[in-house]
């Protein structure tokens, strides 16, 4: 005789369930390529805002963020990306205002800041980790010499559906400067603000 299964048990996903919950490298898309495209911003304005490619990997499912169109569609509260460096490549100086951003280096060396300045630093080589609160300025740099690669998880309060991220004051005055006006109101048009 077989004993009832536990209330709380939950059913095998199939071979096609599971493969829903798989990102495969080669097949992701950089989410800076598809906002360029849509919004016509130099991809020069939009190297600034961002490392060189930041892939969206898994996001909660109605996630309305940058990262919506990841793969994988994961529980509320965590949204996965890779941020991929070439020497010399950095995030620029941002904070993301209710979220906690983490920090997991797979490949490379980087220069992880923080501060209003930029003032702080930690360096982190292959298999390190940090994790920056929500709220202060922070910037990574891929000081090696190599191509450097980024595991970034971003937690988000609970019930948030996108994750609000200010660049410093500095890079939204370069920018109108080199590109104008046009061009900075284009990046606010798709959530790009700009510190006090």
């Amino acid at each position: 005789m077989n004993a009832p299964a536990p209330k709380n048990a939950v059913a095998t996903p199939s071979t096609d369930d599971m493969q829903k919950r798989v990102a495969r490298f080669a097949d992701l898309v950089p989410y800076k390529d598809t906002m360029n495209d849509a919004h016509g911003i130099p991809p020069e304005a939009m190297q600034m805002m961002s490392s060189d490619k930041v892939y969206p990997v898994m996001s909660p499912e109605g996630w309305e963020g940058r990262s919506k169109v990841a793969p994988v569609k994961g529980a509320a509260g965590l949204t996965v990306t890779i941020a991929e460096c070439p020497p010399g490549d950095s995030s620029g100086l941002h904070k993301h205002t209710a979220t906690v951003e983490n920090f997991f280096c797979i490949q490379g060396t980087f220069d992880i800041t923080w501060g209003d300045e930029g003032e702080n630093s930690v360096r982190l080589e292959p298999m390190d980790f940090i994790s920056v609160p929500a709220g202060i300025y922070r910037e990574f740099n891929n000081v090696g010499s190599d191509m450097g690669r980024l595991l970034v998880a971003i937690q988000s309060p609970e019930g948030e559906t996108k994750d609000m991220v200010i660049h410093a004051r500095a890079a939204g005055e370069e920018i109108e400067r080199r590109w104008g006006k046009d061009t900075r109101d284009a990046m606010a048009g798709i959530g790009i603000q700009f510190g006090e």
